[in-house]
């Protein structure tokens, strides 16, 4: 298919230097299709005026330029630089007659090292131990734990999962984990169906949820869910805030009903001040980071190239969003 122009809606946050596009990656997408016009916009407005001809928008899967999309006549094919397609998912921009595609397979290696991180840190009592570091306090805990011989449940194997399956059994840890397609995995012991994630969290020493948000994974850990769990069980949510109620989540903490949760994700980002989360001793709070990079939009750009061409030539694109189930 003949491309004359690509328009990225693209808002650089210096907090967050790996996924700022640069001249030179522009060049590299220039330099699929020759000749090709690339307009870059941090806002729908300008997207409107300058880019209306254009047969691909590239945007970050949070966005929702529901108007330009709706306007621009031409436009065949939506990539999101990111996994996840929450803003793009709407009635107003699904509903129309383009492709839209997500960058998948780049984000396993760096939050597979946060959730191993996160494993490690609570196994190890590091909450407790920084604690101590700050109030200059030398005390001793006898009961600093191993990862090797635990259980982990992965809610959710895609190549997150599969990647967090993987470095987990190299610390000698069981691995269950949820998917809906059955089969047998290098790295899990055993893989269950998303209707027995009871199970899952029964056996479970660390549950981490790996899967994206839906309308069928809104609060899919619920207090009910959170009382199947060991209490000696901690939580690690590294896809998206409102796969849990937070509400519960906090009460779960507090009354000691599990052992604590290490979070990346929260139903209101930036986490508000006032949120008891922060001050909870049993839990690990980061700032949505666990996919952070020095290569991610390296890696990114290159899957873009890769569609791209084969948008071009007329062949099938990867990872296509499926339109019923979100992601």
């Amino acid at each position: 298919m003949r491309i004359t122009k690509i328009a990225v809606l693209h808002k650089e946050d210096l907090r967050y230097a790996d996924r700022i596009i640069t001249p030179a990656h522009l060049e590299k997408i220039r330099g699929e299709v020759p000749g090709v016009s690339v307009v870059v916009t941090d806002n729908e407005q300008d997207l409107i005026s300058m880019g209306l001809d254009a047969e691909v928008l590239l945007t970050w899967g949070m966005f929702s330029p529901a108007e330009y999309c709706r306007r621009a006549k031409a436009l065949r094919w939506i990539h999101a630089l990111s996994a996840g397609v929450d803003g793009l998912f709407i009635p107003a921009i699904t509903e129309l007659d383009v492709v839209i595609t997500c960058t998948k397979g780049i984000h396993g290696m760096p939050i597979s090292e946060t959730v191993l991180a996160y494993i490690l840190a609570f196994g190890r009592g590091f909450p407790r131990l920084f604690r101590q570091q700050m109030e200059r306090k030398w005390l001793r805990y006898p009961h600093a734990g191993e990862a090797a011989g635990k259980t982990v449940g992965i809610v959710g194997l895609g190549s997150v999962g599969l990647e967090i399956a993987r470095k987990c059994k190299g610390l000698g840890m069981r691995v269950l984990a949820t998917r809906r397609t059955p089969g047998e995995e290098d790295f899990v012991d055993a893989l269950y169906s998303p209707d027995r994630l009871e199970e899952l969290l029964r056996e479970s020493d660390f549950v981490v949820l790996a899967l994206p948000l839906t309308g069928n994974t809104h609060h899919l850990v619920g207090a009910r869910d959170l009382a199947l769990m060991k209490q000696t069980a901690y939580l690690i949510n590294i896809s998206r805030g409102s796969v849990v109620d937070e509400n519960a989540l906090v009460r779960a903490l507090q009354e000691g009903r599990i052992a604590g949760a290490g979070l990346d994700v929260f139903e209101e980002e930036p986490l508000p001040d006032d949120s008891p989360l922060w001050d909870l001793e049993n839990v690990i709070v980061t700032p949505h980071m666990a996919a952070l990079s020095p290569y991610y939009m390296d890696r990114a750009v290159d899957i873009f190239r890769d569609n791209l061409r084969r948008f071009t030539r007329g062949e099938e694109l990867l990872f296509v969003v499926d339109r019923e189930k979100g992601y």
